[in-house]
């Protein structure tokens, strides 16, 4: 019997086969769970339907996916369809994991000082007002002792040069992430979230995802970056009930490159090459 036998979940935010809301999926889908999808939604002028087309590939091989339809978190009338929609399919959900923040590229290349207003305010409604829109959204078909799980990153914590605007926005996330935790611990509803390292996805190649992964290989404990398996099981394990004491947390999965207070193992490579 596997981990989510019986367990109903909607996953927000694959955009292809390099998602890490897709590793997720594969994992507890694997592990028994019944699952409904979103993607971002296509532009009206769009006839080939990409964003759909992408992940439609994923979905409509995997059993246990059982609807895909878009979400523009930006708009709430949005989010309400797809609980509606939600509740219809799969009745009560026991779980809910939102992979979703997005950046205008012009805003996030440049120096955090440059950002524009409304770049600002776009970065942030996507990448953290809504965790909180479709929490409060899906309010009515969560199952008490549900869990709620969003993806963040380092940047959120310290100052990751390149990471930008997006590192503000991921702040924001982390502090959501602790006052929906004590809004909904009445209901045992569990909020957490998976802080990966850099992966090679969508959002990694905005953010400059190749030197990070020189560096994190450089410098973490692990001396490796992690894979897309060890996100997806990890996150797995939170929102399963091995996890049920567990809420508000910034679970690290990147090799231990987040204890880090020195270059460590880095700086003897260094100090080897500047003696040959």
């Amino acid at each position: 019997m596997g981990l989510f036998e019986g367990k109903k979940g909607l996953i927000l935010g694959v955009a292809n086969d390099h998602s890490l809301a897709w590793a997720i999926a594969q994992f507890v889908m694997a592990e028994g769970a019944v699952c409904g999808f979103t993607h971002l939604p296509d532009r009206p002028d769009d006839e080939r339907q990409r964003n759909r087309r992408r992940v439609a590939l994923l979905t409509d091989a995997a059993p246990n996916a059982k609807f895909l339809m878009p979400l523009d978190v930006s708009n709430d009338e949005d989010s309400r369809t797809v609980m509606k929609r939600t509740g219809e399919e799969l009745g009560k959900i026991d779980f809910l994991v939102h992979s979703i923040a997005f950046a205008p590229l012009e805003d996030l290349k440049v120096n955090t000082i440059e950002c524009s207003r409304e770049g600002f305010k776009l970065a942030m409604e996507i990448s953290a007002f809504s965790l909180m829109a479709v929490a409060n959204a899906a309010r009515d078909i969560l199952n008490d002792k549900g869990n709620i799980l969003t993806m963040t990153y380092f940047g959120g914590e310290r100052a990751v040069p390149g990471y930008n605007v997006m590192g503000v926005c991921k702040a924001a996330l982390d502090s959501i992430v602790k006052y929906l935790a004590f809004d909904l611990g009445p209901r045992q509803i569990r909020v957490n979230a998976v802080s990966a390292g850099p992966m090679r996805t969508l959002a990694g190649r905005g953010a400059g995802v190749d030197d990070m992964l020189i560096l994190y290989e450089a410098m973490a404990p692990l001396g490796r970056n992690v894979t897309h398996e060890e996100v997806g099981q990890t996150a797995g394990f939170l929102l399963s009930d091995m996890a049920s004491g567990i809420t508000g947390e910034i679970l690290h999965v990147d090799g231990g490159y987040n204890i880090m207070g020195s270059p460590g193992r880095m700086l003897d490579k260094y100090r080897d090459q500047m003696k040959a």
